[in-house]
């Protein structure tokens, strides 16, 4: 990515967290404003069901605004940042970019996103949680508007745990304590209590670690500290007890994908699997008639229920002609119904109050809508997003120690040593 001058903001290095402040507050249509124009809204939906949705919205956009179109533009997830770069690089880039939080900042850092702050209604701000606003948020100024977010839920064969005698539990949260006592009481000759694919740890890692208050980092950019204490290590401790102490978790899932375990769940060889929440989405297609899946209450730690929140995102390239027009059609694409309508065809998690409350109404909790909605209450901003270096952290260090420590390589002690150590040596 390039560096750029943005008005009184000067030249924004690529490894800085600060947004331009000369945002587009103002339409730049020029003589636009009284003719019709088109803008272009690059969506990268790719599920037949929540292009169906997109498609949808944007018509009805175009019905209602006959003379300030949206125009998509298809594009799949796979390669999109290095596309986003090119585009951005050839002054090419849509008016209108559906990305996600993480992906998005070092674009904003560069200066190439709009401010939206001004733009935001009342009534959308308000229908977001804070802490998924805290996200999307880098230096004071909101850089784009949530829309889909996942979390870490734990699936489970509802006959294998009643026939174990489990006590299945049906509150708000689901303590650490008791995925383990289930795991144990369903692991016998015939099936695994857990099989949880972590071939690639570190998101599911770090994301349930909020829970323990393992946050990892705390500042932004280059200005961070790093820690690695107990909070930090709870969730890989507490899954090495699973796996090599109670030996309840299938060894073979830890180097699995989480796809790649859906088979030995759907092949009754596990009572339970730990996925992302829209893994719901293909069970409600894939899984064997003859499995009554049931999703379990989104799982605590002893200081919260809270897991990182990277919600998928709408942004406005801050060059566009139509800033103003496409904050306005953000606004409108962003309403509780709009919302509720892409997130229930693509099985994600609304980031507004008002849509999860639809999709509740409409499925009555049926297909674990009521324990995925719950969780959406727990997604929260995570320190990482803003730390210029996480990436490279996550790749060459985090992930593959994790492997070492769920490979039985290394213990918890020389897990947090390295990661230490590995932190220091990208930092420099």
């Amino acid at each position: 990515m390039k560096f750029r001058v943005k008005g009184a903001v000067g030249l924004i290095a690529a490894s800085t967290l600060l947004l331009a402040a000369c945002s587009g507050g103002d339409d730049n249509s020029g003589s636009d404003s009284n003719e019709p124009f088109t803008m272009t809204f690059q969506s990268l939906s790719d599920q037949p069901g929540a292009i169906a949705a997109t498609e949808e919205i944007v018509a009805a956009w175009n019905t209602a605004n006959p003379d300030r179109q949206v125009e998509i533009v298809p594009a799949g997830w796979d390669g999109v940042y290095d596309k986003l770069v090119t585009q951005f690089n050839g002054d090419a880039a849509p008016d209108i970019i559906h990305y996600e939080t993480a992906s998005i900042i070092p674009f904003a850092a560069d200066g190439y996103i709009a401010d939206l702050s001004e733009h935001i209604t009342d009534e959308v701000k308000n229908d977001v949680d804070q802490g998924v606003w805290d996200s999307v948020t880098v230096d004071g100024k909101i850089i784009a508007v949530p829309t889909e977010m996942q979390s870490y839920m734990a699936f489970a064969n509802k006959k294998i745990l009643e026939d174990a005698g489990v006590e299945i539990p049906t509150g708000d949260t689901m303590t650490w304590d008791q995925l383990r006592d289930i795991a144990k009481k369903t692991t016998n000759s015939d099936h695994y209590g857990l099989a949880w694919g972590l071939k690639n740890p570190t998101a599911a890692f770090m994301s349930l670690g909020l829970g323990f208050d393992g946050t990892y980092f705390s500042g932004t950019g280059d200005d961070v500290t790093f820690k690695v204490d107990a909070g930090e290590l709870e969730v890989p401790k507490r899954v090495g007890e699973m796996a090599f102490d109670d030996k309840s978790i299938d060894p073979i899932s830890l180097t699995q994908s989480g796809s790649e375990v859906l088979a030995t769940f759907y092949g009754g060889k596990a009572a339970m699997t730990v996925q992302g929440s829209y893994q719901a989405a293909n069970m409600v297609k894939d899984a064997p008639a003859d499995i009554d899946w049931i999703v379990l209450p989104p799982l605590e730690g002893t200081v919260s229920a809270n897991q990182a929140a990277n919600p998928q995102t709408l942004s406005v390239n801050i060059d566009s002609a139509h800033v103003d027009a496409a904050a306005e059609f953000i606004m409108f694409f962003t309403s509780g119904e709009n919302v509720a309508k892409l997130n229930k065809a693509d099985a994600l998690i609304p980031a507004s109050k008002s849509a999860r409350d639809i999709i509740a109404t409409e499925t009555q909790g049926k297909d674990g809508w009521d324990m995925t909605l719950k969780s959406g209450q727990n997604l929260t901003s995570a320190p990482f997003l803003f730390v210029n270096k996480y990436t490279q952290w996550k790749e060459t260090v985090a992930t593959p120690n994790f492997q070492k420590f769920l490979a039985q390589e290394i213990d918890l002690n020389q897990l947090g040593a390295e990661l230490n150590t590995g932190w220091e040596q990208v930092s420099r």
